[in-house]
């Protein structure tokens, strides 16, 4: 399909740069199968789901992994920015870097801000290798968990860019970016959907008869790469490690066959359930790579009702979300959205969108 289908306008004032307070205060639109929209909020969830459904949370855990740092060695040491992407081994991460025409395989680096202690006070690494798109594989100094440790004392929570353009992250992030679910350490980009629940809400939901589950997918920095190809059979995913266990996936399986609806919050969610699920509707245990692109005639098999936030335009997760409702009742509730004030993109505002059975 054409990428400029899923284009639109948004003013710049809908992006949030802060989350709602408290955190399941924050609007929810619902779009239901057959076109109507709500206005709701967070907390009106739970009367939104039956006796039985089954939401499926992510749990995984954002790492600091914004490192600045310079290039040493040479005559000069510009400035670099690096955000950790993908780890390769004890000591090697795959990680995104600018400028990235600064940078040569065999050049060091030197992370290390100001008023921050890392054991000697700095961390090296080497650039083994360059990829395309400013993707470079460091080599760092430490390993295992004192390489953690250092990136945990030197690094900054990885913001959206869309939020970093606009202010510095700052120790609010530190909390405001991790979801209460967060245990299993490795993502750079928090499964935003997650960050509207809050202890009374999951209690609400438990008291609803909602059974809630854990997954894990480790959200990448691609998440926030745009579509440049003109049709969307030219993009490629970035991959991203998931698992899912024998019993969750026993336990919806289960679900499903008494009748129970699956709840996916999050896309990164509903990516991983349906990687990991067969053509017949059988959701396996998973644990790898998924690289799963969801555009518009997708036959969905696990997921019947999705929470997430509202989305970039000509991104990964618009054509999602379109593939999931179709794409005009998407654009017009998204239309509704900047038109009613919704906040959009990771700090804003949730949709809760409803499949048509088939």
């Amino acid at each position: 399909m054409r990428t400029d289908l899923f284009d639109f306008e948004l003013p710049q004032a809908s992006i949030a740069l802060r989350p709602a307070s408290p955190r399941d205060s924050a609007r929810m639109l619902v779009v239901q199968a057959d076109g109507v929209l709500r206005d709701r909020v967070i907390t009106d969830l739970p009367q939104w789901l039956e006796p039985g459904d089954q939401l499926v949370v992510n749990d995984t855990r954002v790492i600091p992994a914004q490192l600045s740092g310079r290039r040493i060695g040479r005559d000069t040491e510009p400035k670099i920015e690096a955000t950790l992407i993908k780890r390769l081994d004890g000591s090697r991460w795959q990680a995104l870097v600018k400028p990235a025409k600064k940078l040569l395989p065999g050049d060091r680096i030197r992370f290390g801000n100001e008023g921050k202690v890392c054991l000697l006070g700095h961390l090296d690494a080497e650039v083994a290798a360059k990829g395309d798109e400013g993707e470079v594989t460091l080599s760092f100094s430490f390993h295992g968990p004192a390489l953690d440790q250092a990136i945990t004392d030197l690094g900054q929570p990885p913001l959206p860019p869309y939020i970093a353009s606009k202010r510095a992250p700052d120790d609010r992030d530190a909390a405001d970016y991790q979801t209460m679910f967060a245990s299993n350490e490795g993502a750079v980009a928090a499964p935003t959907a997650g960050l509207h629940f809050t202890p009374a809400l999951e209690a609400a939901l438990r008291g609803r008869g909602v059974e809630l589950h854990r997954l894990t997918l480790h959200v990448g920095a691609g998440t926030f790469l745009p579509v440049k190809a003109e049709d969307t059979s030219g993009h490629k995913m970035h991959a991203e490690w998931g698992s899912i266990s024998a019993s969750t996936a026993a336990e919806l399986n289960a679900a499903r066959a008494r009748g129970g609806r699956i709840v996916a919050v999050g896309t990164t969610s509903l990516r991983l359930l349906e990687s990991a699920t067969t053509e017949d509707g059988t959701i396996e245990p998973f644990d790898g790579e998924t690289s799963i692109f969801i555009t518009p005639g997708y036959r969905f098999r696990a997921v019947d009702i999705l929470l997430t936030n509202f989305h970039l335009p000509r991104s990964t997760l618009f054509m999602l979300v379109s593939a999931f409702s179709g794409l005009d009742l998407m654009k017009r509730a998204y239309a509704h959205a900047i038109a009613g004030g919704y906040r959009f993109y990771s700090y804003g505002d949730a949709c809760l969108l409803f499949r048509a059975r088939c």
